[in-house]
């Protein structure tokens, strides 16, 4: 259960701390002019597509994650990102601007908004779906968190199930941002803004857990030497 909660709640959170980066292209699809139903699928269809991507990136993390689990590693790098990750709640708020900024260097992110800003001007649910999908490349704190658990999840499917869960998180907000700024008021979204780095806090938290071999199951599975969960004897029994 807490695979599926701690993504979406991860994206729903997420989601209005990042309006920044996102909430400008949710504002500006070239929907204005549609009807209302085409305007309902032009929006999902956009946010679909950052989904998609979501869910090939984390198909990447997982199986990376997999590698360092079959020579013994991922615990420990379950433990790592769980302690960067209260690290960075914990920083100032001018070291974590410092790395935003840092992140806008990316080298491929000037040909990711030149093809965004390309496919706006063709207005049809292909172009849409392409803008979403390139939308999720776009750097954001909290995908690179989300990252980290898929990377700590231990394969490609459960790594790329992480992150599709955390796209579908982020689809309320970015769903009424781009349908209507004025449905999720600022008010609302500082409060839920305030939530954010408890909830960081937890995921780091559940990372290093995780990364202890303290044979609870599913928090903080147990591990033999090929990097394969170790059943309890009550699972062997069952099973």
């Amino acid at each position: 259960m807490s695979f599926i909660l701690i993504p979406l709640a991860l994206g729903f959170l997420g989601s209005f701390h990042c309006v920044g980066m996102c909430g400008p292209i949710a504002l500006a699809l070239p929907i204005g002019r549609w009807n209302k139903m085409d305007k309902i699928a032009g929006i999902v269809v956009y946010n679909f597509g950052r989904v998609a991507t979501y869910g090939l990136i984390g198909l990447l993390f997982g199986a990376i994650g997999r590698g360092f689990s079959m020579i013994g590693l991922q615990q420990t790098i379950s433990i790592i990102l769980g302690v960067c990750t209260i690290a960075i709640v914990l920083m100032p708020t001018s070291a974590t601007a410092r790395l935003d900024a840092i992140t806008q260097h990316i080298p491929y992110l000037p040909m990711v908004k030149r093809n965004i800003t390309l496919l706006f001007k063709r207005k049809t649910f292909w172009s849409l779906g392409l803008i979403g999908m390139l939308n999720g490349l776009l750097p954001c704190g909290f995908v690179y968190m989300a990252l980290a658990g898929a990377m700590a999840s231990g394969t490609s499917v459960s790594g790329a199930m992480f992150m599709m869960l955390f796209g579908l998180g982020t689809i309320p907000a970015m769903f009424l941002i781009a349908f209507s700024s004025q449905l999720f008021p600022i008010d609302v979204r500082s409060k839920i803004r305030k939530a954010v780095p408890v909830f960081m806090f937890m995921i780091g938290a559940i990372l290093i857990v995780r990364g202890m071999n303290l044979g609870v199951p599913y928090m903080s599975p147990k591990f033999d030497d090929k990097g394969q969960i170790k059943k309890s004897c009550c699972q062997r029994h069952i099973s």
